[in-house]
């Protein structure tokens, strides 16, 4: 399917300093669909692009789309195992790499071309079949299993087109103008949230890639230097960056978008006040629903943990424990949008587990009020079970970060002999000096929260390891503890 050059806004890489206009966006998309309809073999291959983040990134990719093959968006980094576990995964057409190098390349078989900038122009025009293109296959992204079974949620063109438009629908056009993505663009919330949703529409982008501690101490210069009116990261970033980052003097900012994790209200509050606008939303996205599907504004919400809001198009409702369908009250948030995946490739068993009757179950539980307002309370899959008793681990993740001395924690279960399993708590202190104790934190929570969910192995750390995408793997976090202090 053809993206139309003349919606395209610009792309701006702000650490290079390279800028690819409408023309250089399509004369990049030419190139890339010459060399991809060169070697596919059928209507629905797909493409591996091995890079993110640069302007290129996005010639390759309107370039596949353009060849009428579906995006397969993964990680720069992978190993040549994990690389070799998609390709068998996926049977890719092609691999695209970027100027700054990709996965190991180790034994991979399948046609890899260098970056965009350096193919020569094809003969002819490679456009995708006009038959049924809405809801052809448009991207890949994967939520789990580069070294074991993947998981790949694949979009349409009519799920991810559906998606930009309602996000700019909520955002508006004129907060949209000069966005800037500090994220990945091989996950939803960078890719599709971040950079399509103001691309598409005609909007600049501007890339800001190295997130670094070096590198955010850069990002307030970046945006009153670019003027930027939109933002969006994740909450893992702005730890860091209120730690180092003096509040904007240039109010630029129309609005920032924090998702893709859970948010306390404290830290919801610190961006509102380095930004210096309470246009400040915390969103609620899946990969499953092509990011963004409902979101809370500090403008008409105050902020508060859990809190994520309204749907942004479509429709939510609950589970409840007895297994009916309710529109408001508390259990499983079950979700209808326009957005939602075509499913998980090569995996229908998955895709029927979450996929019923027009509904996406998303394993989170939570409540939703009267008048559509949800809150969240925690992962199914992450829920401890304390002698029978149901605790969401990040109900306590959130408590914690509003003590002072608590820089992050991550809770999981720990198992027990007596309980079955017990809460532990992983924890990173705001200063490394600091001399409070398990005692005093459990002290602390004792009065804050019920008993059961109030930690009882705690494991001071320097640092919780997350992904690319800055989620935490609770059981990585978990088996690290274990090991080194259980």
């Amino acid at each position: 399917m053809r993206i139309a050059s003349e919606s395209l806004g610009s792309v701006t890489d702000l650490i290079s300093g390279e800028r690819c206009t409408q023309d250089d966006l399509r004369a990049a998309a030419d190139r890339t669909a010459a060399l991809v309809g060169s070697v596919r073999g059928s209507a629905v291959d797909h493409v591996i692009i091995a890079h993110g983040g640069t302007a290129d990134f996005f010639g390759d990719l309107f370039g596949v789309w353009q060849a009428g093959a579906c995006a397969v968006c993964i990680a720069p980094d992978l190993t040549a195992n994990e690389l070799g576990v998609i390709c068998d995964f996926v049977s890719p057409a092609a691999i695209l790499m970027g100027r700054s190098g990709g996965p190991d390349l180790s034994g991979v078989t399948t046609p890899v071309f260098q970056s965009a900038v350096d193919r020569p122009v094809g003969q002819g025009d490679a456009t995708s079949p006009v038959t049924n293109a809405l809801d052809r296959p448009a991207v890949m992204l994967f939520t789990s299993g580069t070294t074991g079974q993947p998981k790949g949620v694949v979009h349409s063109f009519r799920s991810l087109l559906s998606r930009v438009a309602l996000n700019r629908a909520f955002i508006g056009a004129d907060t949209l103008r000069r966005s800037l993505c500090v994220l990945p663009t091989h996950f939803g919330h960078g890719l599709i949230g971040n950079c399509l949703t103001p691309l598409l529409g005609g909007d600049d982008l501007y890339l800001y890639p190295d997130t670094s501690l070096r590198g955010i101490q850069g990002i307030g210069a970046a945006v009153a230097q670019n003027d930027i009116s939109f933002m969006s990261s994740v909450p893992t970033f702005w730890r860091m960056a209120l730690r180092v980052l003096p509040p904007l003097e240039k109010e630029t900012l129309k609005r920032v978008h924090i998702g893709s994790a859970p948010l306390s209200a404290d830290l919801w509050q610190g961006v509102i006040d380095w930004c210096g606008t309470d246009e400040v939303a915390n969103l609620y996205g899946i990969t499953e629903t092509a990011n963004w599907a409902a979101g809370a504004i500090a403008s008409q919400y105050a902020p508060e943990d859990g809190l994520i809001g309204r749907m942004l198009g479509g429709t939510a409702a609950v589970l409840d424990e007895s297994g009916d369908i309710r529109g408001h009250g508390q259990g499983e948030i079950m979700l209808q949008t326009p957005s939602l995946m075509s499913g998980y490739h090569g995996r229908p068993d998955l895709s029927a587990e979450v996929l019923r009757d027009g509904w996406y179950l998303t394993g989170d539980i939570g409540e939703i009020a009267a008048d559509g307002t949800m809150r969240l309370t925690g992962r199914q899959k992450a829920m401890i079970n304390k002698a029978g008793m149901k605790v969401h681990p990040e109900e306590v993740d959130l408590l914690l970060e509003q003590n002072p001395h608590v820089a992050e924690a991550c809770c999981f279960a720990v198992p027990d002999p007596v309980q079955g399993e017990t809460v532990g708590a992983a924890v990173v202190f705001a200063d490394a000096d600091s001399e409070i104790s398990a005692k005093d934190l459990r002290g602390w929570c004792q009065s804050r929260i019920k008993p059961q969910a109030v930690p009882e192995k705690w494991f001071f750390v320097s640092s919780i390891p997350k992904t690319d995408r800055g989620k935490i793997n609770r059981d990585a976090v978990r088996d690290h503890c274990m090991k080194d202090g259980g």
